[in-house]
């Protein structure tokens, strides 16, 4: 298909969790894998951003799951950019079946570029980076700001090594495996269908921050929320899942 990527895939027993369902934190990795992986494929990888001290991170994401992938099953990752807008270069994601009958998950989210040095985002064309997008008609919404829901537990956390990423900072993949240990919806075989994810500041290898839940008074939605010790937020999490 003309301008999308696309990876296949075959759940391994370490790709799933007791439900043997796919993990979360294992399907953010693969959508952010595949990004960069086409990003490289369009001429934009390391040679024009990393090895210029440039990086690629994530702002803010959007994901809907219709049917979480399982244990053995065969699958396929698709990804495509939209059109950038200013520093924002929105990027789509899809999780199909073998045969591309079935949409399991559809994603989105935007991309940024940030100064290795100074750690501020960048302009891309001072940089000679530039993506054209495509429109499949697939597309869902981009992602804003996840809403809120008042905090009712509280919970210290401090990133060790193995959750640090190339870029210094806790990888973004990292705050579904604490969603996941922190809230009782996986632990009890609860079903996942909306995940909304703003990222707000770097958290580093060491930082100690507070972890901050809240639940809806219904039962199906969850926001988890990382603070630093003077009250910034950190990133922003909302979860919500089937009856």
């Amino acid at each position: 298909m003309s301008g999308i990527y696309e990876k296949p895939y075959q759940l391994k027993s370490s790709d799933v969790n007791r439900w043997q369902r796919l993990r979360t934190s294992v399907m953010m990795r693969w959508l952010q894998e595949a990004a960069i992986a086409h990003t490289e494929e369009l001429g934009m990888g390391r040679e024009k951003t990393l090895d210029k001290g440039i990086l690629w991170i994530i702002s803010l994401q959007r994901t809907e799951i219709l049917r979480m992938p399982v244990y053995d099953e065969k699958i396929v990752v698709r990804s495509w950019p939209g059109k950038t807008m200013h520093v924002f270069f929105p990027r789509y994601y899809e999780l199909v079946s073998e045969d591309g009958s079935e949409v399991m998950v559809r994603a989105s989210a935007l991309w940024m570029l940030l100064d290795e040095k100074t750690r501020r985002f960048v302009f891309p064309e001072s940089y000679g980076i530039s993506i054209e997008g495509c429109v499949t008609g697939r597309e869902i919404a981009l992602p804003s700001s996840p809403k809120t829901l008042p905090f009712t537990e509280e919970s210290p956390f401090t990133v060790p090594f193995s959750y640090v990423d190339l870029n210094g900072h806790m990888n973004n993949t990292r705050y579904y495996d604490l969603a996941d240990d922190l809230l009782p919806f996986e632990k009890k075989g609860r079903l996942l269908n909306t995940l909304f994810t703003e990222y707000l500041h770097e958290i580093r290898e060491d930082q100690p921050i507070m972890l901050r839940l809240g639940f809806d008074e219904s039962g199906s939605a969850a926001f988890l929320a990382g603070e630093d010790g003077s009250g910034t937020a950190l990133f922003r999490l909302r979860l919500e899942y089937a009856p």
